[in-house]
């Protein structure tokens, strides 16, 4: 099983106010980290693959040259309503695509050559965790959605619980959640489904609750299902294997790639990739061990302690 870090460490920063934090909006996380390490390139273009509510654009775009293009790319269409209300002030050097990271070939085409900083922030935002209608949250009885994209004609979390066997529940809870207690939860549910099915996320939580054994720690017992549910419905990790090469295709020689991880699962694949790309010659790591949240930061903000910071320099 691969190392959970810490009790929040299952989630994006967002995870915690499942716990209790009433606050909805979403922090930046390790912003300054990112700014610092930034390639100030005239002529440059960022490419933000995860760009979400525009946080860390922001605090980007406020170091980078002035004649610098920031590219925001994100599949969830309120994320990038949200985000260009907050960077309507830098005008034309912000460009907004509603299109998955997995597409940054086509993305990058109108820049070719120019790409000097690629940034992904994985995970979960607490706007969206905050959304009862996208079915993320286990506090909420939103409908079992827990699509980034919301579209719910594709694959949703109630058609898995609804319909997948036991053994793939299992699978996907163990193998996606990291949870232990996997098999009795697939149990609980396929139970559960053959009197009535599954239409919302507290209705899921309450049974996952109690299959896991109830609540002792500070981490709610349904967190890692939920996670592996959200992971596998939107093939988040599939998604980053492929985004990476091409994120390292498009990027120009000096350029920077930047991951923000939240767990291990992603974490693994990039520390992967990264290191096989700089033993190739194609990257040099700029951070051979991921950065972590300063403690101010973690103090001022609890729900970034979980993340990993990696860079890597296009050779």
């Amino acid at each position: 099983m691969v190392t959970v870090w810490e009790d929040v460490a299952f989630s994006s920063p967002a995870v915690e106010s499942q716990g209790g934090y009433a606050e909805p909006r979403h922090q930046a996380v390790m912003a300054a980290e990112v700014a610092k390490a930034v390639m100030r390139r005239y002529g440059g273009v960022c490419i933000d693959a995860t760009v979400d509510g525009g946080g860390h654009a922001a605090k980007l775009l406020d170091v980078l040259p002035s004649d610098n293009i920031y590219v925001g790319v994100d599949v969830d269409a309120d994320a990038l309503a949200r985000a260009r209300r907050r960077l309507a002030p830098f005008g034309t050097r912000v460009v907004l695509q509603n299109v998955s990271f997995v597409k940054l070939a086509e993305v990058a085409a109108p820049y070719a050559g120019r790409v000097t900083n690629v940034l992904f922030d994985l995970g979960l935002s607490s706007e969206q965790l905050a959304d009862e209608t996208r079915g993320f949250s286990f506090n909420a009885a939103g409908p079992l959605n827990m699509r980034f994209d919301g579209d719910p004609s594709e694959l949703t979390a109630a058609e898995v619980v609804n319909t997948f066997d036991e053994e793939e529940l299992a699978d996907i809870i163990h193998e996606l959640g990291e949870e232990r207690r996997a098999r009795a939860i697939a149990r609980a549910i396929v139970n559960r489904r053959a009197r009535d099915l599954f239409a919302d996320a507290a209705d899921l939580a309450e049974v996952v609750t109690r299959a896991a054994g109830g609540r002792r720690g500070r981490i709610h017992p349904a967190t890692r299902t939920f996670q592996a549910l959200r992971i596998f419905v939107n093939d988040e990790l599939g998604a980053l294997e492929a985004a990476l090469p091409e994120a390292a295709a498009i990027s120009t020689p000096g350029a920077r790639l930047f991951v923000i991880a939240y767990h291990s699962l992603e974490d693994r694949i990039v520390k992967k990739f990264f290191r096989a790309s700089a033993a190739a010659g194609e990257l040099r790591l700029v951070t051979p061990k991921p950065q972590r949240p300063s403690a101010a930061e973690v103090r001022g903000n609890p729900r970034s302690r979980s993340a990993r910071l990696r860079i890597a320099e296009k050779v």
